[in-house]
């Protein structure tokens, strides 16, 4: 399977040639979403290429009602191992019922996106599937190209804030329930990890490499489980809550369905995503559950930000699950206030 040929979306596009993207009218097809279908919300598939030569596979949301002046734009991805069939197509259909054109999208070599080998990670690559997206949305018809900002959900909300430093189009950014994927692939986690612990682990994952060269498939790592024990930590029991049950199960999920090949994380554990982003100029909101495992990476990221523009924003008693779906917790009054504010 090659770049093109892992989405069924991607047609004839397979050309060595920059596309900017296609949209099919999706009304009639089946709804695919974990969450409910809004009334008041157009949703189109749509397919476009990365720098890298890869297809990327979208659902754009739009505003039934928009008016006819060139509308602000949001780019949404995540979370990490998620499609856009859960999280990211709920933050965008909610962002579309308040007038934005919003575009929710599967990273590189995960669901309905190109790219192989499937189900592997690189910090350049998802950072270029943002800006990716971005070039979609500056040539849609009806998008204002001064105003566009992005979304990143979980480990795309470190990806989401790398994007931010190297493009300047990116005028807002918000991350939710942010993971550093480079911290925590090189760190572990609460940075536990030594650099003997390290040392070993990149020896184990380069014997790895080895045995998937000879055999020529690429093993898998460790996913969920399939089952609860009662034993797990609280944030792994939080992720089977979504993944793994009618709440956010998806088929094309690898959280849900799959696991991350062995050997994604080598990449990260050397090239750390947010060494510039204490040059980012536009502004950022930073959100985080007060009650997630993760807080850390939020609260540290946002340390090395600079400018008024920049805010972090913990919403009490929240897990790093419920900013995934639950609008009870989910703040989008301040994320449509901020993009207000900062897309105009």
């Amino acid at each position: 399977m090659g770049n093109c040929a892992g989405s069924r979306l991607a047609g004839g596009m397979c050309k060595n040639k920059f596309i900017t993207g296609e949209a099919t009218d999706a009304n009639n097809r089946k709804w695919d979403k974990v969450f409910t279908k809004s009334a008041s919300v157009d949703v189109k598939k749509v397919t476009f290429k990365n720098r890298y030569g890869i297809t990327l596979a979208g659902d754009l949301y739009l505003p039934k009602n928009k008016s006819a002046e060139a509308l602000p734009a949001i780019a949404v991805s995540g979370p990490f191992g998620a499609v856009k069939e859960q999280a990211s197509g709920f933050y965008a259909q909610t962002l579309a019922e308040r007038g934005f054109i919003a575009l929710a999208f599967d990273p590189s070599f995960t669901g309905e996106s190109g790219g192989e080998p499937r189900h592997v990670a690189s910090p350049d690559i998802n950072t270029e599937d943002f800006s990716a997206a971005v070039d979609f949305l500056s040539v849609y018809p009806g998008v204002n190209p001064e105003k566009i900002g992005i979304v990143g959900i979980c480990g795309f909300g470190g990806m989401g804030l790398n994007a931010a430093a190297m493009d300047t189009r990116i005028k807002a950014t918000v991350t939710a329930t942010m993971y550093d994927m480079s911290r925590v692939n090189a760190n572990g986690y609460f940075d536990a990890m030594t650099p003997e612990q390290r040392y070993a682990l990149r020896e184990e994952l380069n014997a790895q490499r080895t045995r998937d060269a000879k055999t020529g498939v690429y093993a898998p790592g460790d996913g969920l489980p399939d089952k609860l024990t009662g034993e797990e930590p609280q944030f792994i029991q939080d992720y089977f809550a979504y993944y793994k049950t009618p709440r956010g199960f998806h088929p094309r999920a690898i959280n849900s369905n799959g696991r991350w090949n062995k050997t994604s994380s080598l990449s990260f554990m050397t090239m750390p995503i947010l060494a510039y982003s204490g040059e980012i100029k536009n502004a950022v909101l930073v959100i985080h559950g007060e009650k997630a495992h993760s807080r850390y990476f939020s609260e540290d990221a946002f340390k090395k930000l600079k400018g008024e523009n920049k805010e972090l924003l913990l919403i009490p008693g929240a897990n790093h699950v419920d900013l995934y779906d639950n609008p009870e917790k989910i703040p989008f009054d301040k994320i449509v206030s901020f993009f207000n504010e900062y897309l105009k």
